[in-house]
């Protein structure tokens, strides 16, 4: 298997955060990172609430994780894709972000994970980084 087409870890969702330009951890701890850019929050690691729930013990989810859309239509792309782990709770209607649990991230691959990461970013950078960014990478 080609290295970026190997199974997603929770390790590359730090590396893919961290390694995009400007984005600090407005965290208030080390397991619970918030990764911002330009003070946004693009992804981050959600402490237990009680909209994400487990359906069959009631017990709160201890490991999910936030990540910003770029719009409606690509967080109903990612959370009706029954392939994708990617969820959302009636708590996150009309945010644009999908969830996802790190015991589930191995159902991506380090190719997906990145782009959904990446894409996180550009929506929340502002124009003229997203425009250097994309600029870089050759993409448009």
């Amino acid at each position: 298997m080609a290295p970026r087409q190997r199974p997603a870890t929770v390790d590359d969702i730090h590396t893919v955060a961290q390694a995009m330009p400007h984005v600090t951890d407005a965290g208030s701890s080390a397991d619970r990172p918030v990764y911002q850019v330009g003070g946004k929050s693009f992804v981050f690691f959600r402490t237990p609430r009680p909209d994400a729930r487990d359906p069959d013990t009631g017990e709160r989810f201890d490991d999910v994780v936030v990540i910003w859309v770029p719009s409606e239509d690509d967080k109903l792309a990612l959370v009706q894709d029954e392939g994708t782990p990617f969820f959302t709770t009636s708590h996150f209607d009309g945010h644009l972000s999908v969830l996802v649990r790190t015991s589930g991230i191995a159902e991506l691959t380090c190719t997906e994970l990145t782009e959904v990461i990446q894409d996180a970013w550009l929506s929340r950078a502002s124009a003229r980084r997203a425009r250097t960014w994309l600029s870089e990478h050759g993409l448009t």
